[in-house]
């Protein structure tokens, strides 16, 4: 039988991965994977909110954006303030019409042993990590439950799932953050609002080389457990994070999809 274009009709696959016309609020945007997301999803074709508490960074990425021709707005929010997470929202919207995605890229780390970890450290990462997560999909999800359509993707971790020694406070709070994208996932999901996490392995980022610089063997060590062999590059995050915030993962919602060069396989 000849497969003809009416008895065989393509289907647009590829489509499904656009995010043209949607749009993205990424935060932590100024840098490490968060610009990766960021220029990514432009390149995907959507209008992208770019949040950092450094405003310089993320105004000079609106303007190189805006240059090349893609929808950008640079917004400064510390993520662990309600007040401006709910506004860093309320700009997405009024300034684009609607609000399609949401990736909670924000975080950092502290590394010490336990017994040295004091109080104030452990908020701080807690805060960030896992609060600022929560926060952003509050008041994005409450936009997306209103037109009964959004995708969520947090930022979880190896640390999610499996132990990480001299980050307590950061395990901690990537694992809350696993256990958030499925809480959240499980009550939105016959709402229309769709809720993921990548669990990143170990990129080449400014956090990464924070580490490093603090403990040279900390490197050697990360990389023995990654049977690709090597640490990731930044853009290698972006498909993962694409794909889940597109219609080609419209039935995908509550899991961890881990980016980590098979080191939670080994």
């Amino acid at each position: 039988m000849e497969l003809t274009q009416e008895k065989f009709p393509a289907y647009p696959a590829l489509k499904q991965f656009s995010l043209e016309g949607k749009t993205a609020i990424i935060t932590g945007a100024g840098s490490g994977l968060g610009l990766a997301v960021a220029k990514g999803f432009a390149m995907a074709g959507a209008a992208v909110v770019l949040v950092d508490s450094n405003f310089d960074s993320v105004k000079k990425l609106s303007a190189e954006m805006k240059l090349a021709g893609y929808g950008a707005l640079p917004v400064q929010a510390d993520v662990t303030k309600a007040v401006e997470a709910e506004s860093a929202v309320q700009a997405a919207v009024s300034t684009f019409g609607a609000l399609d995605a949401l990736v909670n890229c924000a975080g950092i780390t502290r590394r010490m042993p336990l017994e040295d970890f004091g109080e104030s450290e452990f908020d701080l990462v807690l805060n960030v990590n896992l609060k600022g997560t929560f926060l952003f999909t509050k008041y994005a999800g409450a936009e997306m439950l209103k037109k009964g359509k959004g995708a969520i993707v947090n930022f979880g971790s190896l640390g999610s799932v499996v132990a990480i020694p001299l980050s307590a406070a950061y395990c901690s709070s990537k694992g809350g953050v696993a256990m958030l994208t499925k809480t959240a996932a499980c009550e939105w999901g016959k709402r229309g609002v769709r809720i993921n996490a990548v669990l990143p392995g170990t990129f080449e980022t400014p956090l990464l080389k924070q580490c490093i610089d603090e403990n040279p063997a900390y490197g050697e060590e990360m990389l023995r457990r990654f049977p690709i062999g090597r640490f990731a590059r930044p853009e290698e995050i972006v498909g993962a994070c694409i794909f889940l915030s597109s219609d080609a993962s419209s039935y995908v919602t509550g899991h961890l999809l881990a980016v980590d060069g098979g080191c939670t396989a080994y």
